[in-house]
Formats: structure tokens, C-alpha cells, sequence
């Protein structure tokens, strides 16, 4: 077999945000694991990993989305995986944020998944298989005190995969969360800061902004996470969470069997927020 027909009998991944941190963790595994990779971003990487196939995609812009998966489909002729990774945080108190930021940072991690995801349905339909993997987070699950929109985004991420999932398993197509907790990336550089800072909430921001920097201190690192979208990927019959890590793994079990009062005293004393 020749090295284009070796090519071409791989499976295609496409990989957002896969510049730094779990993306380009993911794109690294997946492509030991045997797929062929492309992976997106806004701006070229500063570094490139071995066997990745890089691309210019801003998940804001349908015409992006657009030429990149029609790029992707014009080398490969299929893809068999789609890992929506690409996100933006924000630290804020809700009332902190206008509208437009409420919607520019929805617009990334809600609205940029559904572009990715529209785009890509129609190709895994005709070839009857395919999966979507998500990127969510613990904070899809909890409340998130000072992280509200970023908390909102992912629960609204939650809703419509799980409601997809349901929607296209049919013709062969499965959708899958990816439930990491804090993770060592560069995250707090993709971090949004409130456009409107209130006195109000100043004390308690602080302390919100503090209990970040001590958990990523003690994060999970980017190769877990990707080691569990390889699962994800790959199990005949996948699960529709993975919580990969620890303590997102503790997160999930607490939300579920733990009184609601009792996880709500718990929480307000992690965030160091007055009982």
C-alpha cells in the first residue's frame, strides 16, 4: 500500500483550538492513535506537533467553518470525528458583564460548536457513522459563583449535546461530553475580565480569582483529558460523560448523590464566599 493510500485509509479528526493546552494535547493523541488530524485555530501556532495538519478556523465566522471543513474534505474526502475543544472563559460577577460579552463569549464556546457540528453532519450522515466530542466541564454540572456565563455556556452545551446525541444516533452518529475539572492550560490567558467591574463584588471576585490560581496549581494536566477523548472517540458503545481526572470525577458523584443544601454550604465555603 502506498503512502497516500495509507493516508487515506485512516480515520479523519478535526480538533479546534488545538494551538495549546488540551487541543493540541488531543491532536497529539489522537494522531498516535492512529487518526489522521487536522487541527484548527484563530492564528497559525507557535509550535506544531509531528503528523498534525494545521488550519485557520475562527469558530465565530460561518464562511470559516466553512472553508475549513471544505478544506478538510477536499484533502481526505471524509470525516470521522469532530472534537469541538475551542473556548473562552470569563471571571466576573454576573451583573459585571454586558450583553455583548455575554454573547461574545456564547458565541465561542455555544454557537461555535453548532457551526462546527452543522458543518460536519451532512458528511458523517452519507458515510452513516461519525462522532462528535465535546469539551465541557465540571462547571456544566455546579454552580460556578463569579464564572455565571462561562458556567451558563457549558450547561447550555450540555443540553443541546446530549439532546443531539438523541437526534442523529440513528444514522450513526453519537455525540460525547468531556467533563474535565481545572486543567493545566493556558486557559487564563483565553480568559475574559469583566467589562464593567463592580465595587459590589470586588472582595469576592478576589477570592473567586484566588481559588483559581491555587486549583491550577494542583490541575489535572492536558494529556488526561486528551487520553479520555481518545475513549471517548474510540469505544464501539461510548458513554455519554466522561468526567476524566480525580476530582472531576468527585464533582460529578457529589452533584448527583449529595443533598442539595449540603453541596450548597460546600460550595460556598471552596469559594470562600460568607455561609
Amino acid at each position: 500500500m502506498s503512502a497516500n493510500q495509507t493516508q487515506q485509509a485512516r480515520p479523519v479528526a478535526i480538533v479546534t483550538g488545538a494551538s495549546g493546552g488540551i487541543g493540541e494535547a488531543t491532536a497529539r493523541a489522537l494522531h498516535a492513535a492512529g487518526y489522521r488530524v487536522f487541527g484548527t485555530s484563530r492564528r497559525p501556532p507557535a509550535t506544531t506537533s509531528p503528523g498534525v495538519e494545521y488550519l485557520a478556523c475562527d469558530v465565530t465566522s460561518g464562511e470559516s467553518v466553512k472553508a475549513a471543513i471544505g478544506e478538510v474534505l477536499s484533502r481526505s474526502g471524509r470525516i470521522d470525528l469532530l472534537v469541538n475543544n475551542a473556548g473562552v472563559g470569563l471571571i466576573a460577577g454576573a451583573e459585571e458583564s454586558s450583553l455583548e460579552q455575554a454573547k461574545s463569549l456564547f458565541d465561542v464556546n455555544l454557537f461555535g460548536v453548532i457551526r462546527l457540528t452543522q458543518a460536519v453532519l451532512p458528511t458523517m450522515r452519507r458515510q452513516g457513522s461519525g462522532r462528535i466530542v465535546n469539551i465541557s466541564s465540571v462547571m456544566g454540572l455546579i454552580p460556578a459563583p463569579f464564572m455565571a456565563l462561562y458556567a451558563a455556556s457549558k450547561h447550555a452545551l450540555e443540553g443541546y449535546s446530549e439532546s443531539l446525541d438523541h437526534e442523529i444516533r440513528g444514522s450513526g452518529v453519537r455525540v460525547v461530553l468531556i467533563e474535565p475539572a481545572y486543567t493545566r492550560t493556558s486557559f487564563e490567558g483565553n480568559v475574559y475580565r469583566a467589562d464593567q467591574q463592580l465595587e459590589a463584588y470586588q472582595s469576592a471576585r478576589t477570592n473567586a480569582e484566588g481559588v483559581m490560581r491555587d486549583a491550577m496549581k494542583v490541575a489535572d494536566s492536558p494529556e488526561l483529558v486528551a487520553s479520555a477523548v481518545v475513549k471517548a472517540s474510540t469505544e464501539t458503545n461510548p458513554h455519554r460523560r466522561y468526567a476524566p481526572g480525580r476530582a472531576a470525577r468527585q464533582v460529578s458523584l457529589l452533584r448527583r448523590f449529595v443533598p442539595a443544601s449540603a453541596f450548597d454550604r460546600s460550595l460556598r465555603k471552596q469559594m470562600r464566599l460568607p455561609a
